[in-house]
């Protein structure tokens, strides 16, 4: 089956994503490129930071920056600064099998925007539905 991507399809864009299984079967199915999906995910609210529109996430040897943009922005409201956690190639839990270990996919789901000035910057949709 060729799979195509059902948005860029309605924007008159090219839509090919692959074939899948059945491959000898010469009909379509619909997914979503890596673009759209993007955006998708942009649009809803983050659960780990449900109050936040904007999560800033600063590399862990930038400390000076990570302050000064927790008292740039202490009135804002809808922007958290984090400090990143991870390490290149850290694992969680190294006592785990080996097999556990290693993942298959990425854990994160938005990838976010890096910024010169060192920090990524990653956008979430709104948090709560609209009061009537």
């Amino acid at each position: 089956m060729n799979a195509l991507c059902a948005w860029c399809q309605t924007e008159g864009r090219p839509a090919f994503l692959g074939e899948r299984e059945p491959f000898d079967d010469p009909g379509e199915t619909h997914g979503i490129c890596p673009a759209h999906r993007r955006a998708l995910l942009a649009q809803l609210p983050s659960s780990s930071f449900p109050d936040a529109a904007l999560l800033l996430v600063v590399a862990p040897n930038e400390t000076e920056l990570h302050a000064y943009l927790q008292e740039s922005l202490v009135g804002v409201g809808s922007v958290q600064v984090i400090i990143e956690r991870r390490q290149p190639g850290e694992r969680r839990r190294e006592s785990r099998p080996v097999q556990l270990q290693r993942r298959k996919y990425e854990r994160r789901v938005r990838r976010g925007d890096m910024s010169p000035l060192g920090y990524t910057s990653i956008r979430f949709g709104p948090s709560s539905t609209p009061t009537r």
